[in-house]
């Protein structure tokens, strides 16, 4: 089956910084485009960052614009999220998910367990 696990997660000061990651098995991420997704308690999920598959451009949405860096490492397959200038407004469950193309607001296959993010002020 195919399995995406998020990992790397935490509770970090307001300003610190963590790195998530997406690792993949049963499929190869390089073969779809990646998202990031968010949901805060009492919100909806929404996208904050997408890599294309095939010319490995990214998207962000603006409330993480020059803060977070999506990436990708195919010898791994595993997608990162690198998260700097953490703020309290970002703490979430964060999901990845593959999609047909970055931008979409829907998702190729389910949802899996996420990892916290929270954020001290």
């Amino acid at each position: 089956q195919v399995q995406l696990v998020e990992s790397g997660g935490g509770l970090v000061q307001s300003g610190g910084s963590l790195r998530l990651s997406c690792a993949a098995s049963g499929l190869a991420l390089d073969d779809y485009p990646i998202a990031w997704f968010r949901q805060a308690p009492g919100k909806k999920r929404e996208a904050v960052a997408c890599i294309s598959s095939s010319d490995a451009s990214t998207k962000y949405v603006d409330s993480v614009e020059g803060r977070f860096t999506i990436s990708r490492d195919n010898a791994k397959n595993t997608v990162y999220l690198q998260m700097n200038s953490l703020k309290p407004e970002d703490t979430a469950v964060y999901y990845c998910a593959k999609q047909i193309r970055c931008g979409q607001t829907i998702i190729l296959g389910s949802w899996g367990q996420g990892t916290q993010v929270t954020v001290s002020s």
